[in-house]
């Protein structure tokens, strides 16, 4: 079992695009796995529209004191509640699919779009009550901050963060070994605490290359609209969304990828294929300098 090493900054930094790379070379066999977080993108749009008209029309506007708003009663606040639920579902469905196209694909195997919806479909049931757990916590998240100060959102975003990362690995485990979700969080928190320790090189490379991606355009923006003509910063705005969403589109697919590739090494200890020995061991980096072991069932 490969024991690693301490890593300094920069070698963390070179690692996240290592590991970045890796990550294109198995996507890019299947780009048209890059459908789905598009799908799932529409989908989602197509809900969150569906359910804001009714929220809008539950509602009441109010006026205190020579000012007006608006205030939801309690129909209105089911129907967010069921649009938390709906758009997480979504999303765990099309994650489900690229999990299961991405470890396919890490076995060797080829995956098509309808292969991996088709596997999503036949774990509809399965990943139903993960989404009901999601929402659920998102929704509590999302109370407590609305209520709390300046530092108290500070303190809940910290918790929804260290939610996130505790339950990072729910999914595969859930998708890949079928177990439920009881199990499954309980085994993220402890492939976590066991191999991930403080860094999270993999989902910070992912989420530094998407913010240098986008920024990169900045210039070619700015410039566009300096110019003051109209139809120049109308194309501006209009390549710039597209520019965003196309990167917000293969970055989550990547980072799905890197997820994936990255509980197949917590769960056996072997290297995926397409991913060098150097690039996988990298990723963690343990309290103490000794082997990783494989988790219990």
């Amino acid at each position: 079992m490969p024991v690693p090493v301490a890593d300094t900054g920069a070698m963390n930094f070179r690692r996240s695009f290592a590991l970045l790379k890796a990550s294109w070379g198995v996507l890019s066999t299947d780009k048209e796995l890059l459908w789905l977080p598009v799908i799932s993108g529409i989908c989602s749009l197509v809900v969150a529209a569906s359910f804001g008209v009714p929220i809008f029309l539950t509602g009441n506007e109010t006026t205190s004191t020579g000012s007006s708003g608006f205030a939801l009663g309690v129909p209105g606040y089911v129907l967010i509640a069921l649009t938390y639920f709906v758009l997480a579902y979504v999303t765990i469905f099309f994650n489900t699919a690229l999990v299961w196209a991405a470890n396919e694909r890490l076995e060797g195997r080829d995956a098509t779009l309808g292969s991996a919806l088709a596997s999503a479909r036949a774990r509809a049931g399965v990943i139903l009550p993960w989404a009901i757990v999601t929402a659920t916590v998102s929704l509590i998240i999302r109370a407590i901050e609305e209520r709390a100060g300046f530092i108290g959102r500070i303190v809940i975003g910290l918790i929804g963060v260290a939610w996130s990362l505790v339950t990072f690995l729910v999914l595969p485990l859930i998708v890949l070994e079928h177990v439920s979700v009881g199990a499954a969080i309980k085994e993220s928190a402890s492939m976590f605490k066991r191999t991930w320790g403080e860094n999270m090189i993999g989902q910070g490379g992912v989420g530094l290359v998407a913010l240098l991606a986008i920024l990169v355009a900045l210039p070619v923006a700015f410039l566009l609209f300096a110019t003051g003509v109209t139809a120049l910063i109308v194309a501006a705005i209009v390549l710039g969304t597209v520019w965003i969403v196309g990167v917000m589109i293969v970055t989550s697919a990547l980072s799905v990828v890197f997820q994936t590739a990255l509980y197949r090494y917590a769960s056996s200890g072997t290297v995926p294929p397409g991913f060098t020995e150097d690039q996988i061991v990298g990723a963690f980096k343990a309290k103490k300098k000794r082997g990783l072991g494989a988790p219990s069932a």
